[in-house]
């Protein structure tokens, strides 16, 4: 135990009494989450404020103790275990709603405002917060965060990561930053991705700023019954294969079963061998058909007894008996073992055979709870004798299996329970040391004396040090091989294997190098430098898996060939460009987002996986083919938005979804800014199959009536989906007046911000401008002038401005942006150039922006790329 007199100093820090505890009764309290790991701390503090989390981790850095930041303790991997003693700080007393912005669709929150609360407050205003684990009646909003935490809907709607958008931090040192904000895409290094899913392990999360999605109008749950878990498996394959999303598709087995059903009394057939519940959200007139579609094909799979809920009293029954398997299950032994494994989804049957034959051999009795729409699958191993020292053994030895075989199969350790204790010896199956290294690299930029929730996640050492056992094994001195390039020459690698020894050569000898990727790269302000790395020799289709919905491309191929590539197939990536011959590489690089965004997630959402170069001569693979892996830090998004300045990235993988059945544009032509404003406005809150409101001007068709502004909205997905919802939006506009709409199947919203954007290309000055939501109305009135003066398309639902304007003076060009730029930055948003005529290249600055974060964005480049040699004085202050 610490001495006495250091705890004091600790009460001394803080402005109230009761905030610090070191009884026994209280620590006890503390020592286990709901995993099967504990480890006693040396006290438990309660901060009322983010002032008093900083002075706290100022103390703790002062005497060397470790912090470990817990909210409900309802993880299962002891992540909020303090095995190595320290603190434990107790963010139960922040737990407010601190805004909630209903036009914008986000809401900032406490760490400790519980997750279910979230969604309460948020139906009041017809919206709500997709992440839903089991637990989300007792989680905490930071608890998911610092887990990535996933639940039943993330299938279709996407994890955690992928609703943060900012969020206030204390670092280890007791500084207090803001990473992100209330805008999209800031410029910068994603630390808000590299945070979430940390484990707490890089920051004490002090507010949170998520998006909220618009309640679908219905839903409906379908209940099918299998004679094996196998069948069931299959049948998830196949509805997968054809392009259905469900929001749910969760799987029991016949064990979990006979354990629910006199628990919950949800009426689950008991001679099961298993049975799949799906969800179908969207509009009345169109769940009905996609229902009857996937119990087509359901029954077609082996599947029978299909049972529509009648009512939401029956569906209530049906999710509680899902979401009340542990508690069922510790009616009827002392303890149980949940394993939370994820594999690519077209390997279900097979993982659940491995799981089965491997219980087996240990002579362990389980059952099995599958996220199957994704993949995720939780055998829960019983305990019937939690002091029998034979049964734990062999029920490690099992979860060890398990866990390999996951691996093996191209999955991951864990998908939403996190590392911890539990999992940090099996880290080395998933991940090269070179790639834990790269992990390690990322924790020593945020807490280089390990105060934060040391010893986890990382696999333990060999040494006294934290992690010693693979430092050792960082080839940081690998040596280059003879690569003949010289100044003014073009590097072209083929390989990434090549392009890491290519890096490492024109590294040791101190040559710069630009990535280019394609003809708008050259032109975007990225600075000359000797050697040109081209990634055309990149260019190809590496993986196509469109039963598990994801392919592999290297950087060099074009957006346009990968499109063509999959829509054989009836298949996309929801991504779009407005330069034709704009690469994967450069879009991931530039985080480069259009409209459709939100519809379908932004660029860092739909990127499941990279293969860097670094200029250490290594290769790292970041993420997994899968939609749920938290197994480690999230390098994926530190990539995304880069700008080529940490690593080039050699090969991504991608999320596909299926062409949506049904696009249709509403076009409304206007005369009057403040007309098109408010109608976009008006518009939004209706958004559920949306994939673009944009007001635009600048874009000509023989087909549209000619007026100043070109107001668009476009829904896309099922058929009758789609004309509900513009039907909803017909009524709005006839309800406050609006002009004659015309709808079309083309242009779409997103097509024409492309030619608005494409159509300027090399020629104009061309800004793209972050506001947060609520503001961009106001933003775009009050700079009506400065907008005007150009073309224009304003993404109204994701707060995003792309202005143009020719310019013959550099003076003129940097009076219209600094125009731009500084109400911008008045209201927390940015404005910063995407391109430029080469005449206006070096006499512009492109970003006028810092982040709060700008001293890690710095480290990090320091330890990824030392000698400076990618794309220098390309990004924020000559990073």
């Amino acid at each position: 135990m610490l001495k006495e007199n250091v705890f004091s100093s600790l009460k001394n820090v803080l402005p109230n009494k009761g905030q610090v505890f070191m009884d026994r009764a209280s620590l006890v309290a503390y020592e286990a989450d709901a995993g099967v790991d504990k480890g006693l701390p040396d006290a438990v503090v309660f901060p009322h404020t983010a002032e008093d989390v900083a002075r706290i981790a100022s103390w703790a850095l002062e005497y060397h103790i470790p912090i470990i930041a817990r909210g409900a303790g309802t993880g299962l991997s002891g992540g909020a275990v303090a095995d190595r003693g320290g603190i434990i700080i107790e963010f139960s007393h922040m737990n407010r709603l601190l805004d909630i912005d209903v036009h914008g669709r986000s809401a900032v929150v406490e760490p400790a405002l519980i997750n279910l609360r979230l969604d309460e407050q948020a139906g009041t205003h017809n919206l709500y917060f997709p992440p839903d684990p089991a637990s989300q009646r007792a989680s905490t909003i930071g608890g998911n965060v610092a887990e990535n935490s996933g639940g039943p809907h993330c299938f279709k709607y996407g994890v955690t990561t992928n609703y943060v958008i900012g969020m206030d931090v204390v670092l280890a040192s007791g500084q207090c930053i803001r990473i992100g904000g209330h805008a999209l895409d800031y410029p910068g290094y994603d630390l808000c991705g590299l945070i979430t899913g940390s484990e707490g392990m890089l920051g004490l999360i002090t507010s949170i700023s998520v998006r909220l999605l618009r309640i679908p109008p219905a839903v409906k749950t379908l209940l099918a019954v299998f004679d094996s878990v196998e069948q069931a498996g299959n049948a998830v394959s196949a509805v997968i294969a054809t392009g259905f999303v469900p929001a749910t598709m969760e799987m029991m087995d016949q064990q979990i079963i006979r354990m629910v059903e006199p628990f919950a009394h949800a009426g689950l057939p008991l001679d099961a061998g298993a049975i799949l519940i799906v969800d179908i959200d969207g509009y009345p007139a169109s769940i009905d058909e996609q229902m009857n579609e996937i119990a087509s094909i359901l029954q077609e799979h082996n599947g029978y007894g299909m049972h529509i809920a009648r009512n939401e009293e029956e569906r209530a029954r049906i999710w509680l008996a899902r979401k009340s398997a542990g508690g069922a299950i510790a009616r009827l032994v002392p303890s149980y073992y949940s394993i939370d494994i994820t594999v690519p989804r077209s390997r279900l049957a097979e993982i659940l055979k491995e799981v089965n034959k491997i219980c087996e051999y240990y002579n362990l009795r389980t059952g099995h709870l599958l996220h199957a729409g994704d993949g995720n699958l939780h055998p829960m191993l019983l305990i019937p004798e939690p002091e029998d020292p034979d049964l734990m053994r062999r029920i490690h030895l099992a979860a060890s299996d398990i866990i390999k075989c996951s691996v093996e199969m191209g999955g991951s350790l864990t998908g939403e329970h996190g590392v911890g204790i539990e999992k940090r010896k099996h880290m080395s199956l998933m991940h090269k040391p070179v790639e834990l290294m790269a992990m390690w690299d990322v924790k020593q930029i945020f807490d280089p004396n390990n105060i934060l929730n040391p010893g986890k996640l990382f696999p333990p050492g060999d040494g006294a040090e934290p992690f010693a056992g693979y430092i050792k094994e960082y080839p940081f001195n690998n040596q280059p091989h003879e690569v003949s390039i010289k100044s003014g020459e073009t590097f072209t690698p083929t390989t990434a294997v090549e392009a890491a020894q290519g890096l490492l050569a024109l590294a040791t000898i101190g040559k710069s190098v630009h990535i280019y990727e394609n003809e708008q790269n050259q032109l975007n302000g990225a600075q000359s430098a000797p050697i040109t790395l081209s990634t055309h020799g990149l260019r190809c289709i590496k993986t196509y898996a469109p039963d598990d919905l994801y392919i592999t491309v290297g950087a060099g191929t074009s957006l346009a060939e990968i499109q063509a590539f999959l829509a054989k197939d009836l298949r996309q990536v929801a991504l779009a460009s407005p330069w034709p011959e704009a690469t994967i590489g450069g879009i991931v690089a530039s985080n480069m987002n259009a409209p459709l965004r939100m519809r379908y997630g932004s660029i860092r959402d739909l990127v499941l996986a990279t293969t860097i170069a670094l200029t250490s001569g290594n290769v790292i693979r970041t993420g997994r083919p899968i939609v749920k892996n938290v197994a480690g830090f999230d390098l994926t998004k530190a990539f995304v938005g880069s700008y080529g300045t940490l690593g080039l990235i050699v090969d991504v993988t991608l999320k596909l979804i299926a062409l949506p059945r049904t696009k249709r544009t509403l076009l409304i032509s206007l005369d009057d800014l403040s007309d098109g404003l408010m109608l976009g406005r008006r518009l939004l809150p209706l958004a559920l199959n949306a994939s673009a409101i944009t007001l635009n001007k600048g874009y000509s068709s023989a087909n549209i009536a000619q007026s100043t502004y070109l107001l668009a909205y476009t829904a896309e997905g099922m058929p009758k989906d789609v004309q509900a919802e513009l039907d909803q939006v017909r009524q709005e506009l006839h309800e406050v007046g609006s002009p004659e709409v015309v709808e079309v199947e083309a242009p779409t919203g997103t097509d024409i911000w492309s030619m608005i954007l494409g159509q300027d290309m090399r020629k104009a000055l061309q800004v793209r401008i972050g506001i947060p939501n609520r503001n961009v109305a106001m933003y775009i009135q009050d700079q009506a002038n400065c907008l005007n003066a150009g073309s224009f398309s304003a993404d109204i639902s994701n707060g995003l401005i792309y202005a143009s304007k020719e310019f013959e003076e550099r003076a003129d060009a940097s009076m219209w942006l600094e125009t731009l730029r500084k109400p911008a930055l008045v209201t927390e948003g940015y404005a910063i150039v995407i391109d430029m005529p080469t005449t206006l290249q070096s006499k512009i600055d492109r970003w006028g922006y810092q982040p709060e974060g700008l001293n890690l964005m710095k480290a990090l480049k320091a330890r990824w790329d030392p000698r400076g040699i990618l794309n220098p004085n390309t990004f924020i202050d000559g990073i």
